[in-house]
Parts: C-alpha cells; sequence; structure tokens
C-alpha cells in the first residue's frame, strides 16, 4: 500500500489527509520510487490556499521534488536502476511513501549523501543555479542582493554565489543574520526602512544582481538598486500569498511591470524566473535538470556546499511540517521524511 497525504481543497495544514491505496505498477517509462524525503516549499503554502499560478484541481497530493530509491521499473526501462537512490523535479506527489516517476526525470545522488540534505537542493538547488548562471550569468568579482537569505532558495543561493567568487548582500529578520553570515553573505534587516539606503552603502554603484521573491511594491526597489547592466531576477510573489482574490492576477501585473521595465534605455535587464519553461522539449528539459541538479549535488558530496535542514518531519505529521515552513522562524527548508513503517509495507507490496 501506498500513504501519500492529499490536499483535499483551500485547508488550514490541519485540514491535510493521510490516506492509503495499493501500489501501482510501474509503466513504459517509469520507476516506482519509495520516497525517503521530500520538502515543504512555497509552492506547496501557495497551493493550500488555491494561489499557486498553475496548480491542478483539488483534491492531488503535493510535493514539488523528492528524494529515493527505485523499487521496480516499466517497461524500456533499465532494471539496474533499482535500489539506487534518486532526486526527482515533480511539482506534485512527492509527499507519498511512494510514487511513480518518469525514468528520464531521476538525477542520481551521490553515494554518501544524506537522503534529507540532497533534497533540499532538488527544486532549490535547480532554481539557484539557473537563476545565477542561466538568467544572471553572473561572474567572479559581482556582488548580489538576496531577499529571503535565510530561506530554502535563498540559502542556495549565497553559497552557490559564493563558491562563484561573488560578493553577497542578503536580506533576513535579524534572529537570522548570524546564520547568513556563516554562509558568507552581509545580512540586512529586511524590515529597514532605510534598507536600499544601506544596499548602497554597501555597493555605491549599485548591485550587479537582484534575487526577488517576494514581488509586490517592493520590487521596485529592487530594480532601482541595480547597476548598469545589472539583471532582477523574480522568482515569486511571496507578498501576495494571503491576499484573497485571483492567484494569476499578481503574477500578471509583475510580468507586465518587468516586461516595461526592460523597454527603458537604461541598460538593466528584468526576468521573471519559470522553472518550467522549456518543458515542451521534454528531451532537452531534462537533460538540463540533470545537468545543473548533477553540478550542486556534486558540490554537496565533495563537502562544498553546506544542505541546511529546518527539521526532518514525519510524512505522517505534515501538517505541522507545513505549519513550521510558513512559521519565518527557521533557516534552510523543513522536509518530510518516510515514516518507516509505511515504507516497509509498500516495499514488501512491490517484491
Amino acid at each position: 500500500m501506498i500513504t501519500e497525504v492529499v490536499l483535499p481543497g483551500q485547508v488550514e495544514p490541519e485540514g491535510l489527509e493521510l490516506r492509503t491505496r495499493p501500489l501501482p505498477e510501474p509503466g513504459p517509462g517509469q520507476a516506482l520510487v519509495a520516497v525517503e524525503a521530500s520538502g515543504v516549499s512555497f509552492a506547496e503554502q501557495q497551493m493550500r490556499r488555491g494561489k499557486y499560478y498553475d496548480q491542478p484541481p483539488f483534491p492531488f497530493v503535493p510535493g514539488y521534488d523528492l528524494v529515493g530509491r527505485v523499487v521496480s521499473t516499466g517497461p524500456g526501462v533499465d532494471q539496474a536502476l533499482r535500489g539506487r537512490r534518486f532526486a526527482a523535479l515533480t511539482k506534485i506527489g512527492g509527499w507519498a511513501s511512494h510514487t511513480l516517476v518518469d525514468a528520464g526525470d531521476l538525477v542520481e545522488v551521490p553515494e554518501g549523501v544524506d537522503a534529507a540534505e540532497a533534497e533540499t537542493v532538488v527544486v532549490n538547488g535547480i532554481t539557484a543555479w539557473q537563476m545565477l548562471h542561466r538568467v544572471a550569468k553572473v561572474r567572479p568579482g559581482m556582488t548580489v542582493l538576496v531577499h529571503g537569505a535565510n530561506g530554502g532558495v535563498g540559502t542556495t543561493l549565497v553559497q552557490l554565489a559564493r563558491h562563484s567568487g561573488i560578493k553577497v548582500i542578503g536580506t533576513a529578520s535579524p534572529r537570522h543574520h548570524d546564520a547568513v553570515h556563516a554562509l558568507g553573505a552581509t545580512p540586512l534587516d529586511y524590515r529597514d526602512p532605510d534598507l536600499p539606503a544601506r544596499v548602497r552603502a554597501l555597493a555605491p554603484g549599485g548591485v550587479d544582481a537582484v534575487f526577488d521573491h517576494v514581488g509586490g511594491e517592493g520590487i521596485v526597489d529592487s530594480f532601482r538598486l541595480l547597476a548598469r547592466g545589472g539583471t532582477l531576477v523574480s522568482y515569486g510573489t511571496a507578498a501576495t500569498r494571503d491576499v484573497p482574490g485571483s492567484s494569476r492576477a499578481p503574477v500578471l501585473k509583475l510580468l507586465a511591470r518587468l516586461a516595461l521595465w526592460n523597454l527603458l534605455p537604461n541598460g538593466r535587464r528584468a526576468h521573471f524566473f519559470n522553472l518550467w519553461a522549456g518543458r515542451r522539449r521534454r528531451a532537452a528539459f531534462q537533460a538540463r535538470i540533470r545537468a545543473d541538479l548533477g553540478q550542486v549535488l556534486a558540490l554537496m558530496a565533495k563537502g562544498e556546499f553546506t544542505a541546511l535542514v529546518a527539521a526532518r518531519i514525519p510524512l505522517s505529521d505534515a501538517a505541522k511540517a507545513m505549519r513550521l515552513a510558513e512559521s519565518g522562524t527557521v533557516a534552510g527548508k523543513v522536509v518530510l521524511v518516510a515514516d518507516e513503517d509505511a515504507r516497509r509495507s509498500g516495499e514488501e507490496g512491490a517484491r
């Protein structure tokens, strides 16, 4: 049997439901994965409010990414995958003891890398790597501003930037400043009304890139803080998470604003990062994911990247994990880990 967490509708975290169903057989091109870890990201927080831009209709199983071991394979899939640990980007379905994954979406996790630690860099690592190197195209010696430098994507951005020889200014609440500083960034209070002036004091000519997951009216300051030739990378609308109304309106407003800024003759660029862009060219998309996530996992395996696991919480206690992730009190990523009894039951059924 599979144990899975179901989001039945727009509910509080305590409204998440735990259900079981028979273990499915993998179809052509698929692998059945025993999930060891799946993260609680901002996407799930939006989904439970019905605010994620293209979420499926309720009910569904959340879980944007996962790490686990292949227990069985379908026709056309190499049986040598069985027993090996992989990561996968799923968008939904990861909050389960087992799930079916397209074998082409699997990215091997180096031996010796802990499952929960690897999980912290699946969606976060791909997002951070692509924003830094594919969108902003930062270079050694540059200076960047990372908003939310204590969060899952933020801590990953800081470390990858520092590894590339880039100076980082990171915003966070004061209680997280020590953690942000330990990662190599200069911390600033995101609530400080003089934040733009404090950034200018550290980067008088402006910063070379800003990574902004907040959106809202604060995005204006992010754009103004850019040096000539700088790049604003927007990748979320956290400011409107709890605002009633359409999930699409804030995103469309943001896209329109960014498009307008790109018309200005000031040498600055503005982008909205969409992790799923180019997915229609499936083979190329999968190859890009394997390459970029592979880079981050390799750094982790070498000990050059520190995974920040805010908490490891059993799958059956998903409500607690959601509450903690939404509290804003932790640094790093909250990770759901396998309930051992549920995992053993599913593995026995797969034999």
